[in-house]
């Protein structure tokens, strides 16, 4: 399903035709930063685990994609979570609902992505937890450095073995084996983070070793330090207003993605939740109204935004001849608070169609009956054991280390 011919009045063959007229058509959204699809995100059991791998792990039954193409969502990033200060290898995913097989939601020839964590997470979750470094952001440091040194002595260690320097070939090390691949370039880094001086320190580390590939996740004090992330050439993919909800993320500003963006950061707007997801376009919308971007420069923080964050935006991002035909058909503007989302097409395949979904998405309800039940939700929320940190609290407390 590519995009074969944009023009008018073309003679539409056998294809079927969707009489879109007075309605709104957009690259299909793109998620920079998900767990849907997958179970359990976080393999907490070493601050290093770059051997495991999302993609061993998706669930095409998950009804999560479903909702996403009800907003309008045709990629979502499936992210290992943050409780490791190097965490496993992440999988892009089309939402290709109704599949069966988990091979056929992985989109095939997407760049390789692993997951990375500052701050508290790996902090609480090995130093408070188990008593093993990082136990400081020192450590988390630390921990950087080790790995990506004892990586380079690995690929050395090779190179030397298949010139006939040495006789002994190094022990293979699936994990070794990806750390490798990240300072070759072949991965890309994406790196929760907040804190502003953190964010400076992981790009001195990779400076040092020379990687230059990374995207950070959340960024919440991006925009102190935008002309520093744009020198670098860092990507950024942040949340449009959401913070406060544990310490380190205190301080942050609903204007962070447009300052990031009139600095030169390629930035997106993800959503980090199973739910937020289906509303990515009132998100971005946001970053229009406090920070005065274009329609251009705000639909772009979650279509073109995150492909190029993700390496895909050769296929995807944006409607053109050749390109993926990845489209999301909306009823009224997307940047409206009354926009509705009719139709998600995902490699030119109606994946979502509200009308005949309408029984679906139609419920009768009491307004006055859901709005306390909203508001008693919304309370309770728990972004952690929502997203990057699914699971993590169980293994700690409920097993003996």
């Amino acid at each position: 399903g590519k995009i074969h011919k944009i023009a008018k009045n073309i003679k539409p063959g056998n294809a079927r035709v969707i009489d879109a007229a007075g309605l709104y058509v957009l690259p299909g959204i793109i998620d920079a930063h998900s767990h849907i699809a997958i179970d359990a995100v976080n393999e907490a059991t070493n601050p290093v685990t770059a051997e495991v791998w999302v993609g061993d792990a998706l669930d095409p039954y998950d009804i999560s994609i479903y909702r996403a193409l009800a907003g309008g969502v045709t990629i979502s990033h499936a992210m290992h979570g943050s409780a490791n200060a190097i965490g496993g290898q992440c999988e892009t995913i089309k939402h290709r609902w109704g599949v069966t097989d988990p091979d056929d939601l992985r989109m095939d020839g997407a760049p390789r992505t692993i997951k990375f964590a500052l701050g508290e997470n790996p902090i609480r979750v090995h130093g408070e937890g188990k008593d093993v470094v990082p136990n400081t952001r020192m450590g988390v440091e630390q921990v950087f450095r080790h790995s990506f040194s004892k990586a380079r002595e690995y690929m050395i260690g090779w190179e030397k073995f298949r010139n006939g320097h040495s006789k002994t070939a190094p022990q293979y090390s699936l994990r070794l084996e990806t750390l490798a691949d990240i300072l070759k370039g072949d991965i890309i880094i994406h790196c929760h983070s907040y804190r502003a001086d953190e964010i400076l320190m992981l790009m001195n580390v990779l400076k040092d070793y020379g990687v230059n590939k990374i995207c950070f996740q959340h960024v919440n004090e991006g925009f102190k330090v935008a002309p520093e992330l744009a020198a670098f050439g860092a990507h950024a993919s942040v949340f449009s207003d959401w913070w406060a909800y544990k310490f380190e993320v205190y301080y942050s500003t609903a204007y962070n993605a447009a300052i990031l963006t009139r600095n030169g950061v390629v930035t997106s707007i993800n959503s980090d939740s199973g739910e937020l997801i289906r509303h990515l376009y009132h998100e971005a919308a946001k970053a229009q109204k406090y920070g005065g971007l274009t329609d251009e420069q705000t639909l772009a923080l979650i279509t073109l935004n995150p492909a190029i964050q993700l390496g895909i935006d050769d296929r995807v991002g944006s409607i053109e001849e050749g390109k993926d035909a990845d489209i999301a058909i909306f009823k009224n503007h997307p940047l409206s608070i009354y926009a509705i989302n009719q139709y998600t097409i995902v490699d030119g395949e109606i994946r979502f169609n509200i009308h005949e979904d309408e029984e679906d998405q139609r419920i009768d309800i009491n307004p006055e009956e859901t709005i306390p039940a909203f508001y008693e939700a919304t309370e309770a929320h728990d972004h952690e054991a929502e997203g990057c940190m699914q699971g993590v609290y169980e293994f700690l407390f409920e097993h003996k280390h």
